[in-house]
């Protein structure tokens, strides 16, 4: 058998009909497949490539401590420079109040860790989220999901979770002293990117401070410049009590993290102690490539660029097809006429080159999410490959 067919027989497959493609390289903006086909990456891995893929620092940071040292101890246990260091360069560049970084392995462990640390430190168990947010797919990420579709299977989930819609006066009337916590995306991302309503976030900060409620917002997607500044809430003038970061933090690495005061997260090193673990959490290889990688994207200014990029991706998707374009940054959905025209419009771009995808709960839109380092060139270029697909 070739490598796609072992690949449809031996690794656990996620829908009826992957995408297929058998990657051999990624370098800078582009894949290549195995038939020697070269791809502009218009994704960036879902946000994850944000300083595009395979960077020298990065790479050199990962070589580097293999040759130090791998797995040592489950987390928390002993000081590894990797995680110091790159806690400490997280909390230099955000709110003074989120100065304690737990470490995990993914986006969904930092929602579910959030979770937990929401109830232990309030006491509550209820929690406010949004219908079509997406926070993760595991069992606490899933019930705080923002769709029934992808919830039902899976019941019985936790209880106390309301869905209210996001901007909606609905959920800041449903928060009250029995709220443990609210959680949100500072920007939807799988909703085909909704930026909240700055009244609205600024009213729900207050309402959350007022009840004791922790506010949380999931900048997983959004985070590390995607929106054209480093974290999407400094849009909005507010700061939430943790901050759940993954994707691009690891800078192509796997690694998640949630972030919240030093005193708040001191509730899971008693009653009962070890009150939240994870064995490869952290992983010195990985924070040693999110911390590179978090280096160059300030270092080369990659954010600097964002704003002017969007507005040229805004100026060339021009096209009866297309509905609407909204974006916050370089996260960017196209809407068009229908699912089906998206489908086919991204095998039409993936075969002249094009490489995209679409968003679970606006699955007429196109994903716009590339990396950062996308040239006004290559963007000029993908824009006549979309258009050029809408054509027939």
């Amino acid at each position: 058998m070739n490598n796609r067919q072992l690949f449809q027989q031996h690794v656990a497959q996620t829908s009826p009909a992957p995408v297929g493609i058998e990657i051999v390289k990624a370098e800078g903006n582009y894949l290549y497949d195995v038939d020697g086909n070269r791809y502009l990456d218009l994704i960036g891995g879902i946000s994850v490539c944000n300083i595009g893929h395979r960077h020298p620092a990065v790479v050199q940071a990962i070589n580097d401590q293999a040759d130090a040292y791998l797995h040592v101890m489950v987390y928390g246990e002993l000081v590894q420079s990797p995680q110091v260091k790159y806690a400490e360069l997280l909390a230099g560049h955000l709110p003074a109040s989120l100065d304690c970084v737990y470490f995990t392995n993914s986006g969904a462990e930092a929602t579910e860790g959030a979770l937990k640390l929401a109830r232990r430190a309030t006491g509550r168990t209820e929690v406010i989220c949004c219908n079509n947010s997406y926070h993760g797919n595991t069992m606490g990420a899933l019930s705080v999901m923002g769709d029934e579709y992808w919830r039902n299977a899976f019941r019985p989930l936790l209880p106390g979770v309301g869905h209210y819609d996001y901007n909606s006066m609905e959920l800041l009337a449903a928060i009250n002293e029995q709220t443990a916590c609210v959680i949100i995306e500072t920007v939807q991302g799988e909703a085909g990117v909704i930026e909240p309503d700055t009244n609205w976030i600024q009213q729900l900060r207050n309402k959350c401070t007022a009840t004791g409620a922790l506010l949380i917002f999931d900048e997983i997607q959004c985070g590390f410049g995607r929106t054209g500044k480093l974290w999407g809430f400094e849009h909005y003038g507010v700061v939430p009590d943790v901050v759940l970061l993954g994707k691009a933090l690891g800078g192509g690495m796997p690694l998640g993290a949630f972030i919240a005061s030093h005193e708040l997260m001191q509730v899971f090193t008693n009653n009962p102690v070890l009150g939240h673990i994870t064995t490869f959490g952290g992983h010195p290889v990985c924070c040693a490539a999110g911390m590179a990688g978090l280096k160059a994207l300030l270092d080369e200014q990659m954010t600097d660029g964002v704003a002017d990029k969007e507005k040229l991706f805004h100026s060339l998707l021009i096209h009866p097809a297309i509905k609407a374009v909204r974006s916050k940054g370089l996260l960017m959905a196209v809407q068009l006429q229908s699912a089906e025209m998206v489908m086919h419009a991204l095998q039409r771009c993936m075969a002249k080159g094009l490489f995209s995808d679409w968003f679970l709960f606006a699955p007429d839109c196109i994903r716009i999410a590339p990396p950062l380092t996308i040239t006004h060139d290559e963007i000029r270029h993908a824009c006549e490959i979309l258009i050029a697909s809408l054509d027939t």
